[in-house]
C-alpha cells in the first residue's frame, strides 16, 4: 500500500464531508423564514411578529428552493419553537404537513386560538407540545389519538367550562401527558374562573359500548352478523374498523332509543385469510372514544401455500408453508409410497398463526432418496395434495440397475435397490447339470463315509479271534504288517489259526492284547496277559536260536540275506 497516497485521499474525503455540511446548512439557512434562526434540525422564531401566517420555510409551497429539495430539509426538522407571534390565529394542517421527523413544538405567548382537526396527523413522531399561553378556548382529543404524548402544556389559556374539555380534566385526573402538575382554569356560565378539576358539567361522560359476541367462529364461505351497542351522553358514533377485512361486508346503522347507537356488521362469503382477524367496534364523543373487538375465527381446509425443490442449509431441506385452521396433520410420500420418518429424513416446522412453515429435513442423501416428494395436508375439513420432485445425486451404475426400490419401504436405513437380470435359457440348462454333478459328488462321499465307517472297525492285526492272518489291507502299526511287503501267498490261506505267514513260513504266534482298541477283560483268557511259554525258534542258517521276543528288523535282515530255505 502507497502511504503517501493516504493523506491526499484522507484530506478529500474530509473536504467533501465538510462541503456536504455545509450544503445542508447553507441550505437550510437560505430556506428559513424571516425573523427566525434556523439550524439542521430547528426552527426558532423567538422575535415578537405580527404575521398571521405560519413560518413556512422559503420555497415551501413551491417544493424547491435555490436547487435545494424543501422537501428533504423539511423531513430533517425535529423542533420548532414560534414565541409572540400574536397575529398566528390558526394552525393548519397544510402548516405541518411537510415536518414528517417533528419531535417536538412549541407555540406560546402568541395568539393561538384554534386547531384544524388532524392538524397532527403526518407528524407520528410528535411527543412534546407546548401551548401555553395562547387564547384557546376549547381543544378537541381527536388532535392527539395518533400520538404518543409525553408532555402537553396548556396553562394560561382562556378555557370555557364545557363538555368539550371535559377530556382535559379527565387526563389531568389520571395524570396522562404530565397533566397533573399543571394549573388549569376555566370559565363557567357566571363568568368566573374555576379550577379546571372543579368543572362540573352533567350529561357529559365517556361512551359505554358492547358486542354481541366476545369470538365469532364460521367456516370459510359462511355468512356471519355481529352487533355493537354504543350508548352514553352525548350519543356517541358507532363504528366498525374493517379497514383491513378480506370478507365482503357491510354496516347497517340502527337508533333504538334515545341513548343508544347501534351498528350491525355483516360478513358475507367469509375469507379464510381473515382468520384470527380482530373485529373493532368504537364509540367515540366529545368526551373521548372507547372500543370492543370481537374475535374471528375461520375455519377452512388446509392449503399447501408453497412446496419447492430442495435447498442446501446446514442439512438439505425441502421447505412448505401450509395454512389451514384447524391445523392440519402432515404426511409425506416418496415416490407414491408411504414415507417413515426417521433421524436423517425428518419433518421440522413451526406454527405461526394458522400458517405452518417448515422443511424435510434429509442428513446426507444419496441417490437412492431422489424422486418425487408428495406433501399431504389434513384436517377435519379437507385434504390438500403438492409433490416436487428432488434430485440429491447421480445414480452410479445405472446399466445395471432394473427398477428402484423407495426408501419409503424401509424403516431404518435405505437398501441398494434390488437388480433383475434376465438370463438366457440354456445358462439354466448348465446350472441344472452343475447342480446335478454336485448332488452325486456328495451321495458318493456320503456312501464311501458309511463303508469305511462299518468295516474298518477290526483288531490292529486283522484278527477276529485270538490269531488272525495278517495281509496286506490291515493297519500298518502291526510289527508284521511289512514282513512280505503285504504279499499274501497262496499257502497263507491255509494257516492254521496259531500261526502267522511269513513269506512262505508258518510261524506260530501269540496275539498281543496291548495292540487292541478296546479294553480289555482278565475274565476272558484270550485277551488277558498273562505267562506264556513258547518254544525256541530256530531259522536256517541263523546261529542262535530266537528266543521269546522277535523282530522285524531281525527277521527282514535274514530274509534279505536269502537265507531262508523253501
Amino acid at each position: 500500500m502507497d502511504v503517501s497516497f493516504c493523506p491526499t485521499k484522507c484530506r478529500f474525503w474530509r473536504i467533501f464531508l465538510l462541503w456536504s455540511v455545509w450544503l445542508d446548512y447553507s441550505g437550510s439557512v437560505s430556506a428559513c423564514p424571516p425573523n427566525c434562526a434556523c439550524s439542521e434540525t430547528e426552527i426558532g422564531c423567538r422575535k415578537p411578529d405580527d404575521g398571521n401566517i405560519f413560518p413556512l420555510l422559503e420555497g415551501q409551497e413551491s417544493g424547491s428552493s435555490n436547487g435545494v429539495n424543501i422537501t428533504d430539509i423539511s423531513r430533517n426538522i425535529t423542533s420548532i419553537h414560534i414565541e409572540n407571534w400574536m397575529g398566528l390565529h390558526m394552525l393548519n394542517a397544510v402548516d405541518m404537513e411537510l415536518y414528517t421527523g417533528l419531535q417536538k413544538l412549541t407555540i406560546k405567548n402568541s395568539g393561538l386560538r384554534s386547531i384544524q382537526p388532524r392538524a397532527f396527523a403526518k407528524n407520528p413522531h410528535l411527543h412534546e407540545i407546548d401551548l401555553s399561553g395562547n387564547r384557546l378556548t376549547t381543544l378537541s382529543w381527536q388532535l392527539f389519538q395518533t400520538l404518543s404524548l409525553f408532555e402537553l402544556r396548556i396553562e394560561r389559556n382562556n378555557f370555557n367550562c364545557s363538555c368539550d374539555i371535559r377530556w382535559i380534566q379527565l387526563w389531568q385526573t389520571k395524570g396522562e401527558a404530565s397533566l397533573d402538575g399543571q394549573q388549569l382554569y376555566c370559565m363557567n356560565k357566571d363568568a368566573l374562573v374555576i379550577r379546571l378539576h372543579e368543572m362540573d358539567v352533567t350529561q357529559c361522560d365517556l361512551p359505554e359500548i358492547s358486542v354481541s359476541h366476545s369470538n365469532l367462529a364460521v367456516r370459510e364461505g359462511e355468512n356471519a352478523v355481529v352487533t355493537c351497542n354504543g350508548s352514553g351522553s352525548p350519543l356517541p358514533d358507532v363504528d366498525w374498523i374493517v379497514t383491513k377485512l378480506h370478507s365482503i361486508n357491510t354496516h347497517q346503522t340502527n337508533l333504538n332509543w334515545t341513548n343508544v347507537h347501534s351498528i350491525n356488521l355483516t360478513l358475507v362469503n367469509v375469507s379464510g385469510g381473515d382468520n384470527g382477524f380482530p373485529l373493532t367496534c368504537i364509540a367515540e364523543n366529545v368526551v373521548g372514544m372507547t372500543n370492543a373487538s370481537v374475535l374471528l375465527t375461520v375455519y377452512f381446509p388446509p392449503k399447501i401455500l408453497s412446496l419447492v425443490e430442495p435447498v442446501t442449509h446446514h442439512e438439505h431441506c425441502i421447505e412448505f408453508s401450509v395454512r389451514g385452521n384447524p391445523q392440519p396433520a402432515l404426511n409425506w410420500l416418496h415416490n407414491g409410497q408411504t414415507l417413515r420418518e426417521v433421524d436423517f429424513i425428518r419433518t421440522e416446522f413451526f406454527q405461526q398463526g394458522d400458517i405452518t412453515e417448515g422443511c424435510l429435513l434429509f442428513n446426507k442423501p444419496t441417490h437412492y432418496y431422489n424422486g418425487n416428494y408428495t406433501l399431504i395436508a389434513t384436517n377435519s375439513l379437507g385434504v390438500a395434495k403438492e409433490t416436487v420432485h428432488a434430485h440429491f445425486l447421480e445414480q452410479p451404475f445405472p446399466e445395471i440397475t432394473d427398477y428402484f426400490v423407495s426408501v419409503a419401504d424401509f424403516g431404518v436405513s435405505p437398501t441398494p435397490p434390488i437388480s433383475v437380470t434376465h438370463k438366457p435359457e440354456e445358462d439354466t440348462f448348465g446350472v441344472s447339470i452343475a447342480v446335478g454333478l454336485a448332488a452325486f459328488a456328495c451321495v458318493l462321499l456320503v456312501v464311501l463315509f458309511i463303508v469305511i465307517n462299518k468295516y474298518g472297525r477290526r483288531s490292529k492285526f486283522g484278527m477276529k479271534g485270538p490269531v488272525a492272518v495278517i495281509s496286506g489291507e490291515e493297519d500298518s502299526a502291526s510289527p508284521l504288517h511289512h514282513i512280505n511287503h503285504g504279499i499274501t501267498t497262496p499257502s497263507s490261506l491255509d494257516a492254521g489259526p496259531d500261526t502267522v505267514v511269513i513269506g512262505m513260513t508258518r510261524i506260530p504266534v501269540i496275539e498281543n492284547p496291548q495292540y487292541f482298541r478296546q479294553g480289555h477283560n482278565c475274565h476272558k483268557p484270550d485277551t488277558c496277559f498273562r505267562e506264556i511259554m513258547l518254544n525256541t525258534i530256530s531259522l536256517p542258517g541263523h546261529p542262535k536260536p530266537l528266543n521269546q521276543g522277535i523282530y522285524v528288523q531281525d527277521v527282514g535282515v535274514y530274509f534279505s540275506k536269502g537265507r531262508h530255505v523253501f
